[in-house]
């Protein structure tokens, strides 16, 4: 048996899927009654469960705990989350609060729930981080900041586990063809909107032009199954690496601990110069320089 929370769609439902197609029973987190309607297959067992909702937890562990066919929990794969592309000045102190609940602490929570059962079947943690688990580009630093507390838990857990037989092993997509990005393209023009006019002159051009790179990437971004398999190899391997990446950006972005800060800053803004629209770096310049 294994949990794979934030199964509604993308990278989640298409790892369900695989998982089941290898012969495991799933449990497929899910938080509406229509997505459980979606994924719900052979060998598919959607439950509703919202990560941020301790007694949701509970629940999903007693039903691990209970299974009627005693099936043991070979692993979970904490993967529900959110994205936004905002900048730090910008995002509210209560968004910033929600996006750790459902990023890190609901990961948290979930893990601690489960972790008996894990034990007891030297089971496997697999935590879906990301590209901005390593790399905090231009208005990624709340996601990023999420991602980068990830790692660690997972680095520090993988350490407190490895007497118990218990692997921990990171997961870190790149460009992935979900529908997150849409969705935090969606996010930062609403928060967007509601900058003040000095914050417009300083990130407009700026969100602008992470969006239209956004875009831009989705013409190269691998399909949610190529994310599912690395996932299921994950889940299954009998001798783990620590951390696998999903899609070339996502092993490239391993050599920028090897650059300077500074020759870092300087190749990402090269990346992002070609999407701004005319004017809008100019602005940003002005915003920059002015006293």
């Amino acid at each position: 048996m294994v949990i794979v929370t934030g199964a509604s769609s993308g990278i989640g439902a298409a790892a369900a899927r695989e998982l089941a197609r290898r012969g495991f029973h799933v449990l497929a987190g899910v938080r509406r009654d229509r997505d459980a309607d979606a994924i719900r297959g052979p060998g598919i067992e959607p439950v509703l469960v919202d990560i941020t909702n301790a007694e949701h937890v509970r629940t999903l562990a007693a039903r691990v705990d209970e299974d009627p066919q005693g099936r043991r929990l070979r692993a979970v794969v904490n993967n529900a989350g959110m994205g936004v592309n905002v900048p730090v000045e910008t995002f509210p102190m209560d968004a910033w609060r929600n996006l750790f609940e459902v990023n890190l602490f609901g990961h948290v929570r979930v893990t601690q729930a489960v972790l008996p059962a894990l034990i007891r079947s030297k089971g496997r943690v697999v935590n879906i981080s990301s590209v901005g688990g390593k790399v905090a580009m231009a208005t990624y630093g709340p996601y990023a900041a999420t991602k980068f507390a990830l790692e660690a838990v997972s680095d520090a857990l993988r350490r407190e586990l490895a007497a118990t037989g218990v692997q921990v092993v990171v997961v870190e997509p790149g460009a992935v063809s979900t529908e997150m990005p849409s969705r935090a393209i969606s996010a930062a023009n609403d928060l967007a909107a509601a900058m003040t006019p000095e914050q417009q002159l300083r990130y407009g051009g700026l969100i602008r032009a992470v969006n239209a790179q956004t875009v831009s990437h989705t013409t190269s971004c691998l399909p949610a199954d190529a994310a599912a398999m690395v996932i299921a190899t994950a889940v299954t391997t009998r001798r783990p690496r620590t951390r696998y990446t999903v899609g070339r950006e996502a092993a490239l972005i391993r050599f920028t601990r090897f650059m300077p800060d500074r020759a870092l800053d300087r190749a990402l803004a090269a990346a992002l110069r070609p999407h701004y629209r005319a004017g809008d770096g100019s602005l940003l310049d002005i915003a920059s320089t002015s006293s």
